[in-house]
């Protein structure tokens, strides 16, 4: 069995009201990176529905140096559909419905008392990247 000792959330980089969904993230994953599966080991859809990755006893491909000891989440969104910054990309934008927040808050609280000594961490206190958009550190703090 893992020791868990980190929950990374993330989002999938797409603008904001594309409807994503899980299978479309995991051939991203497999064809795309050639990776065995999707890295995450849930994904939160538009709809706040929360899909099934990698089972939690598989390490996952979702944060370099992190994943041996990690479950990563992943939301559908994270960018703006109409700002784009100088290099093209889209712009970073906490795109989370109210329905993703409400099944984030519930799936955290599911894996902390699951692994109660894990921290909640964004993707981005480990890489230079915007992922997830939002400050998940500091807003799940509490739970």
């Amino acid at each position: 069995m893992r020791k868990i000792d980190k929950i990374i959330v993330h989002c999938s980089a797409t603008p904001e009201g594309k409807d994503v969904k899980t299978e479309t993230i995991k051939d991203w994953h497999v064809n795309g990176n050639h990776w065995k599966d999707i890295g995450y080991h849930y994904v939160i859809e538009l709809d706040g529905s929360i899909h099934k990755g990698r089972d939690e006893s598989v390490i996952g491909s979702h944060c370099k140096g992190q994943n041996a000891n990690s479950i990563g989440i992943c939301y559908v969104g994270g960018c703006d559909a109409h700002r784009r910054l100088p290099n093209g990309q889209l712009s970073p934008k906490d795109t989370r419905t109210k329905a993703q927040k409400q099944s984030l808050i519930e799936l955290l609280k599911k894996l902390k008392a699951k692994y109660p000594n894990a921290t909640i961490h964004g993707h981005n206190e480990f890489a230079a990247k915007a992922c997830p958009s939002f400050d998940a550190k500091n807003e799940y703090k509490d739970l």
